[in-house]
């Protein structure tokens, strides 16, 4: 049987308060923590390591453990987090409607159609590389699996998930180009067309 304990039951269980904050206070600092890292391992330790090498019981005893091993990390912590609230505090007082509309419309209808047709960039930069030219498929190319070509090498576009698919109902009998999406982009994977 699973049994789900809760954030808050775990801090009921070990009689530890729970800090209330404002509305949105708690998301915001932990939105200005990811940028500013403030609690990353160079700034506060190793947490996971650290909690292993303490062998008392109760809260005070490793609040007391801790500090004495990392003296400076609560208030260094605290700076870059800070510093960084204040950041997005100068941010927010200059986003106005238009900002808000300029955003919305980059999120809605570019990004929308360039991660849609994504496919005729990797069809692009793969012609560069090889130094040639591309095209997408036509209708009944694509029903064969078929993307576009490179030059007059036919390929498909697919996921680099799909590579790991032990079990593939389709065969495809052409040259496949891999991609991985990533936080700025995509990664690609031409090997199959510049052998």
């Amino acid at each position: 049987m699973i049994v789900k304990i809760t954030t808050e039951e775990i801090r009921k269980y070990l009689d530890i308060d729970t800090p209330e904050f404002p509305k949105y206070v708690a998301p915001l600092i932990n939105l200005a923590n990811q940028y500013a890292q403030g609690t990353r391992p160079r700034v506060v330790g190793q947490m996971s390591e650290l909690i292993q090498e303490f062998d008392g019981r109760t809260l005070s005893e490793w609040e007391n453990w801790y500090l004495n091993k990392n003296p400076d990390s609560i208030k260094n912590a605290t700076e870059k987090i800070v510093q960084k609230l204040q950041e997005l505090k100068d941010a927010m007082n200059i986003i106005d409607r238009e900002t808000v509309e300029q955003w919305v419309r980059d999120l809605v209808i570019v990004k929308t159609f360039a991660g849609l047709r994504f496919q005729e960039a990797i069809l692009k930069k793969g012609a560069e590389i090889k130094e040639t030219n591309y095209r997408l498929s036509g209708p009944n190319e694509e029903s064969m699996g078929i993307d576009g070509y490179i030059s007059d090498i036919p390929v498909s576009i697919k996921p680099y998930t799909y590579k790991a698919k032990s079990a593939l109902p389709e065969y495809i009998g052409v040259k496949i180009i891999y991609y991985t999406k990533v936080d700025d982009g995509i990664d690609v994977d031409y090997e199959e067309i510049l052998q």
